[in-house]
């Protein structure tokens, strides 16, 4: 079966169709260029870099390490963090049932056999099992775990000592609307809080197609937001919010929600 990926590699050098690549910012937007996923983009983007050490936090049922683990042949070591449990307090679709979760966790170790010596499953939170993790590892880390303001806040500020200068963090729903499921769940955050935490550690940010986001860890404090989709011109919650309730010295209220509640009430 023919390559489907066009990142190649000779004399330590990066090329793609044939062209070589020069600054990280090519290498990504040839790795934009060739995906029609999310697993390709990262395939590529991994596959450029020539990822050692990477956790994936978030695993679910193990499609994605799978698909890492079988096309990146750099990977040394793989990293799985996960509960594969009922969370009380996790207010999203998919917190299911602690037999449910039983049964990702065995299809994730069927998937990922194959790799059987690179992979280190680590079932618990991100604060429950994060520090088995050396500071400065990892390469890289992908965060598609609980996408909550407290989830992500936790997951980027524990993680991101983990990270080694120059290594990177990616991750998945950096959705534009913090209103990704319906209103009966908790809004999703990673967008913008992703942001905020980049300018915080003085860090490089990417908004990539896929509702993907991609964080550089450097030793200089120099943040930027590169918005490659063009779809993330307001980096603030105001426009989602009904901020006009707090003017009068009433409770603020949600858009979305005050949207559904006049439908609601005209029927």
């Amino acid at each position: 079966m023919a390559d489907l990926y066009s990142l190649h590699f000779f004399n330590g050098k990066i090329y793609h169709n044939g062209e070589k690549v020069n600054t990280i910012e090519q290498i990504i937007q040839a790795c934009i260029e060739q995906s029609g996923s999310r697993f390709d983009l990262w395939v590529q983007f991994l596959r450029s870099i020539e990822v050692k050490n990477i956790v994936e936090l978030g695993v679910y049922k193990g499609d994605f390490a799978s698909i890492l683990l079988e096309k990146c042949h750099s990977i040394e070591k793989y990293y799985m963090i996960d509960p594969w449990r009922h969370l009380d307090n996790w207010n999203k679709p998919a917190n299911t049932s602690d037999s449910t979760f039983d049964q990702f966790l065995l299809e994730t170790q069927s998937k990922t056999d194959f790799a059987a010596e690179k992979r280190i499953i680590l079932r618990g939170k991100t604060t429950e099992v994060v520090e088995r993790i050396p500071d400065g590892e990892l390469d890289f880390a992908y965060i598609d775990g609980d996408h909550t303001l407290k989830g992500i806040s936790i997951d980027l500020i524990r993680l991101y000592p983990k990270i080694k200068l120059g290594g990177w963090i990616g991750g998945d729903d950096f959705c534009k609307s913090i209103w990704q499921h319906n209103v009966t769940f908790e809004p999703t955050l990673v967008f913008p809080f992703a942001v905020y935490f980049a300018e915080a550690v003085g860090a490089q940010i990417y908004a990539l197609p896929h509702s993907q986001f991609l964080i550089k860890k450097q030793s200089s404090d120099s943040f930027s937001f590169i918005d490659l989709t063009d779809n993330y011109s307001d980096t603030s919650l105001g426009s989602q919010l009904d901020i006009s309730r707090m003017k009068s010295g009433e409770k603020p209220i949600f858009r979305k929600r005050h949207w559904l509640a006049r439908i609601m009430k005209s029927r």
